[in-house]
């Protein structure tokens, strides 16, 4: 045998030896029917395992089985297996509660699992309209009974590069112009959501309407309620910016290629 093993077996019976000398442990030792003067760890380990399957019943089995998926719920990161997990546990309790004939832990956790199932149901629906919505399905219909009704007329800047962001508007009606890029804005078309992302909000460009037209607003302190209030327009809302961001990004590509095509054209 090595002498590694032999060292750490020897210390393992020394620790064995000064344990049953303490009478507190001694004690221990004769309520669990062993003999302090003669124990040895395989006659600890069979006398623990006589007690196991002699306490182990089909109610406890389900206690342990619950216990273990209600520790699993504190290991996992995200809401809905942590919920599928909870259930499952409380489904387990309360066969232990009816096998044992314990009310008050039957009704307990009995009434613990609807609870999670209706919540695990708001999860799934949340994480359903979040994909929809990162998928670019959402509509912004519902969002028009938030917003106030507002009139220009051709000639009319709703505002200017770096004024200060208090809106973002929904084109109606008309025609609106982003002088900057001299890109036109028809119906349908949301303007000012980049000053909510600012981090002065200020204005990225100067938009003037070009034909007379309606527009729906909504205060970024309303737009901030709706964000953090609603997962579905939180990410519709990303991915709106993000596509904005990209267009922009192209725009510039294509006019830096355009200005290159020139310049060589000069030069040849």
């Amino acid at each position: 045998m090595p002498s590694g093993s032999a060292d750490i077996s020897s210390i393992l019976d020394r620790i064995l030896d000064a344990a049953t000398d303490n009478l507190r442990i001694a004690k221990i030792l004769v309520q669990m029917g062993l003999d302090p003067d003669n124990v040895t760890y395989d006659a600890i380990f069979n006398r623990l395992l006589e007690i196991f399957i002699h306490n182990i019943t089909l109610a406890n089995l389900f206690a342990a089985v619950g216990a273990g998926f209600f520790v699993a719920t504190l290991l996992m990161r995200t809401m809905v297996p942590l919920r599928v997990a909870n259930m499952i546990g409380c489904a387990l309790f309360a066969v232990f509660g009816a096998l044992t004939a314990n009310v008050s832990t039957f009704l307990l956790y009995l009434l613990l699992l609807p609870i999670n199932a209706l919540r695990l149901r708001q999860m799934l629906k949340l994480v359903k309209k979040a994909r929809h919505a990162a998928e670019g399905d959402m509509s912004i219909e519902w969002l028009k009974p938030f917003m106030t009704e507002r009139k220009y007329r051709s000639g009319d800047t709703l505002f200017k590069l770096g004024d200060p962001a208090q809106e973002m508007l929904l084109t109606v009606t008309g025609k609106f112009l982003v002088k900057e890029i001299n890109v036109e804005i028809g119906p349908g078309a949301l303007m000012g959501e980049l000053g909510f992302l600012t981090p002065d909000n200020r204005r990225t460009g100067t938009i003037e309407c070009i034909e007379d037209g309606q527009v729906l607003t909504i205060t970024y302190d309303r737009l901030l309620e709706i964000y953090f209030q609603d997962p579905q327009f939180g990410y519709y809302f990303l991915v709106l910016t993000s596509q904005r961001l990209l267009q922009n990004i192209d725009r510039l590509q294509k006019q830096l290629a355009t200005e290159r095509a020139a310049t060589a054209n000069r030069i040849a």
